[in-house]
């Protein structure tokens, strides 16, 4: 074989390996309750929790708790499966908390409390079409 096909062989091979190594760290999203069983089963990876605030009939949000500083918070999150879980965060509220559709909470369970390291937020009225009204 000539030399150029190894080394195109190799590189092939070290990509597969770097994009089967990466493949691994991917996740899926799971409810509280298969969160709490994972957690209890020893897994300590991070966890992907989605769902949406709590609210009552008038849309106000229950729970959401603020440190007296703002530098963390608490909040109640419905999952998929109607789960209610009170969900920490160890940093401040991020913009536009309030005003998402849907919330994706990465951590996981300490004792029976939710710790969310990282929050990603779904506003999809960001990205609906608008219809513009040209005076026509």
């Amino acid at each position: 074989m000539k030399k150029t096909h190894l080394l195109a062989i190799l590189v092939i091979g070290v990509a597969i390996a770097i994009i089967m190594s990466t493949a691994g760290d991917a996740s899926t999203y799971v409810t509280f309750d298969q969160a709490h069983e994972m957690a209890a089963a020893g897994n300590t990876n991070s966890i992907h929790v989605v769902g949406e605030l709590k609210k009552d009939a008038r849309g106000q949000i229950i729970g959401l708790e603020k440190s007296p500083d703002n530098l963390s918070f608490s909040f109640v999150l419905l999952d998929e499966a109607r789960r209610e879980q009170t969900v920490f965060y160890n940093e401040p509220m991020p913009p536009d908390f309030t005003r998402s559709e849907k919330i994706v909470v990465i951590g996981g369970y300490q004792g029976d409390h939710f710790i969310a390291n990282k929050i990603l937020l779904k506003c999809p009225s960001k990205y609906q079409e608008q219809k513009l009204n040209a005076g026509v």
